[in-house]
């Protein structure tokens, strides 16, 4: 049971690591004042796909996480 929730800790900080290092920043500093017209020209569509998917598999990632952490700690 502890090497399997071990295993499952280690899977979940990776896709935990992953997904948040594929998401790009709330605030883009320079390039996000020289490019806003882009996103106003393109939409906010990226909110509702990419960005949308990454964010939920982070709070997933992160559950897991946690959940993991506490059972490995009252396992021992």
């Amino acid at each position: 049971m502890k090497i399997a929730l071990m295993i499952l800790l280690s899977i979940a900080s990776l896709v935990l690591i992953a997904s948040i290092l594929l998401q790009s920043g709330k605030s883009a500093g320079l390039a996000g004042s020289i490019g806003g017209g882009a996103e106003q020209l393109f939409g906010k569509k990226k909110s509702k796909g990419y960005e949308a998917i990454l964010s939920k598999i982070s709070v997933v990632g992160a559950i897991c996480f946690i959940v993991c952490s506490l059972a490995l700690v009252a396992i021992e």
